[in-house]
């Protein structure tokens, strides 16, 4: 069985969705949630959903190894969803091409720091973008700069808002991030 540790800062629905596609697969599991504020709806799901979870700190994750040997221990491959901390090089130098994120526009556009959730919709829609959607891609050193995996987008009405894309987006990664990580786990696990 290829185990899978969900990294996520926030709500946790991206989360819930890959923890859902995966419960019944004979070769992929959701072995464990993390993140990295211990008040994260995302251990609420993570708990009921049964998956263990924890949080930690930034001590834990970027001063010490612990965040590293857990993840050593307990991961085949890590899922960043809606992850907001740097990945430290220690990290990716262990897990190389195993480390999955998902972005919410189509990179190179709109990635970096800072632009992540109403961010980014808020900026696709003031630049008057034709087109966004969202990116799968593996984490290297750089914010949303690892090697694309998978795009897919739509188009940017006029009338959309923010929020209209923001849920229009919603939409893509709960149909393509839990397939595009299954894909790339059985051909690479």
């Amino acid at each position: 069985m290829i185990r899978i540790v969900i990294m996520a800062s926030g709500s946790g629905t991206n989360a819930e969705n890959i923890i859902k596609y995966f419960e019944n697969s004979s070769s992929i599991s959701v072995a464990q949630v993390l993140s990295n504020k211990n008040d994260a709806k995302v251990l609420e799901r993570a708990s009921r959903l049964e998956i263990p979870n924890k949080s930690f700190d930034k001590n834990a994750f970027f001063d010490t190894d612990e965040v590293l040997n857990f993840l050593k221990k307990n991961a085949d491959f890590i899922i960043l969803a809606g992850f907001l901390w740097k990945i430290p090089s220690k990290i990716i130098e262990v897990f190389p091409n195993k480390i999955i994120n998902i972005h919410p526009a189509l990179l190179p556009k709109y990635g970096g720091k800072g632009m992540y959730g109403m961010h980014v919709h808020n900026a696709v829609v003031e630049n008057k973008e034709k087109q966004t959607g969202i990116t799968v891609h593996y984490v290297n050193d750089n914010y949303d700069e690892g090697a694309i995996i998978f795009q897919k987008s739509f188009e940017v009405l006029e009338s959309d808002t923010p929020e209209d894309v923001a849920e229009k987006i919603h939409k893509l990664e709960y149909e393509y991030f839990p397939k595009v990580i299954e894909k790339v786990i059985l051909e690479n696990g």
